[in-house]
């Protein structure tokens, strides 16, 4: 097989394969569902992986557009669908989520039942009386999508190719590429994983889109030009950059960083804890450990409904491994949201306005070969593709600190912390192009807020 198709193929690949347990989208979800739950009278140690009844409450409720759901007595609620991986209902002061059904033969194809759900999880908005349930959507389109998976990276090792370094450097002046020595030689299952993990993966960018309302640009007419939440009249509510190694935690890492920060802030810098990502890869059933996760089920979701701990409760270990049960003091969320307030409504100024209000966001972004290569300057990606590495874009989350734009060429910018360690990029930030959604980082930010 020649280097060119293997590329071809991983490109074709990168959008066509399903790498996450399920791939559904917006439509999909959109419609009238019925949910079959059972007693209210559990905890959040509730087990719903079998739960097969018996049935106390069937509720049918439709999801409308853009995010408002409506039970057959009339009430009112909103929903969002949580990247293409599952959906949550609130509604009637209950909370609903579960992911999407999905089956998986062992040999890479994997099928999506986009009209069902596995059996996932309800409570009340303050995290009592959970219960189990499952729902069906009523009379779907056409539920079910099967994809098919290439595994092009087993055994696979990543080389930094000198020249696709040089071509980086020549094609644009925006940003510097290097190459890192400690990459050299490692599986590229690893980089993968560094780079989102591969159940992090999402297959279409939400593109609906709202601008921002008349309140929020007369707001942001006053809003800052500059703005670092490392340096604020001299004070740095940022938390040391970190590294998440060989496990694909990137979206535990992100999460933990705007807890922290945001405590940071709400404490006028006196608390300042350092969280336990690791306890998120262990002990969360909201995600799939090394393999990846998503940044609204752990920043928000598992972050309010069972709390986050500090570092020293439960090290990090960089491996899935068996839940902690050590007690630890643990923090929680009052409230957590998509930036626009659901998946697809995110955008530059939203993003702008929640940031300095409230604290570094949570945001995600696809990663390119190009990406890996970087040391300094405003990102953007190149177009150039590595021409030996089987890579899949992944998508990979981290937290935005702040925003600005170069005197020089006047091109607008975000400040974004990564968790590769220091010795990425510029000191472990990066800079990536703002206000032209660069590697969709512009639309599907998530905040959280975090009880002191």
């Amino acid at each position: 097989m020649s280097v060119l198709y293997v590329i071809v193929l991983c490109i074709f690949f990168s959008y066509a394969a399903a790498d996450t347990p399920a791939n559904c989208t917006y439509e999909d979800i959109r419609g009238v569902w019925n949910f079959y739950e059972g007693e209210r009278s559990g905890s959040n140690d509730i087990d719903c992986t079998n739960f097969d009844g018996p049935i106390v409450n069937t509720l049918k409720i439709e999801l409308l557009f853009p995010n408002v759901a409506v039970d057959e007595l009339g009430n009112k609620g909103y929903w969002t669908i949580v990247y293409n991986q599952g959906f949550e209902v609130v509604i009637n002061y209950r909370k609903f989520f579960a992911f999407s059904k999905y089956t998986d033969d062992g040999h890479g194809n994997v099928t999506s039942y986009c009209d069902s759900i596995l059996a996932g999880w309800s409570h009340d908005v303050l995290g009592k009386n959970w219960a189990c349930y499952t729902g069906k959507k009523v009379a779907p389109t056409s539920g079910i999508k099967v994809h098919y998976e290439k595994r092009l990276v087993e055994g696979a090792i990543f080389r930094q190719d000198k020249n696709f370094i040089r071509q980086i450097n020549k094609v644009q002046k925006s940003w510097v590429a290097t190459a890192y020595p400690e990459l050299e030689g490692l599986p590229v299952a690893t980089i993968l994983n560094r780079n989102g993990g591969i159940k992090s993966r999402i297959h279409r960018s939400p593109k609906i889109g709202f601008g921002a309302s008349e309140v929020s640009k007369s707001l942001l007419s006053r809003w800052p030009e500059q703005f670092d939440w490392r340096d604020v009249n001299g004070v740095n509510y940022v938390s040391p950059v970190r590294n998440q190694g060989s496990c694909g935690s990137c979206f535990a890492f992100s999460s933990m960083g705007m807890l922290e920060s945001r405590l940071r802030i709400a404490t006028n810098n006196s608390v300042q804890v350092t969280f336990a990502p690791q306890d998120v890869v262990s002990c969360s059933e909201y995600s799939q450990g090394c393999e990846g996760g998503f940044p609204y089920l752990v920043a928000g979701k598992y972050a309010q409904d069972f709390g986050v701990v500090p570092e020293d409760c439960n090290p990090y270990t960089g491996k899935d491994g068996k839940c902690s049960e050590k007690e630890c003091k643990r923090y929680y969320v009052a409230d957590y949201k998509y930036i626009g307030g659901f998946y697809g409504a995110c955008n530059e100024d939203l993003m702008k306005l929640e940031l300095v209000a409230n604290g570094p966001i949570v945001v995600s972004f696809e990663v390119y070969p190009d990406f890996q290569q970087y040391k300094g300057g405003i990102y953007h990606y190149t177009g150039l593709q590595s021409g030996f590495n089987p890579f899949l874009i992944t998508n990979h989350a981290v937290l935005a600190v702040g925003y600005g734009t170069e005197p020089k060429t006047g091109e607008k910018f975000w400040i974004v912390k990564n968790s590769w360690g220091e010795g990425w990029g510029e000191n472990g930030f990066f800079r990536i192009r703002r206000g032209t959604d660069e590697c969709n980082i512009e639309s599907i930010a998530v905040a959280a807020k975090i009880i002191p």
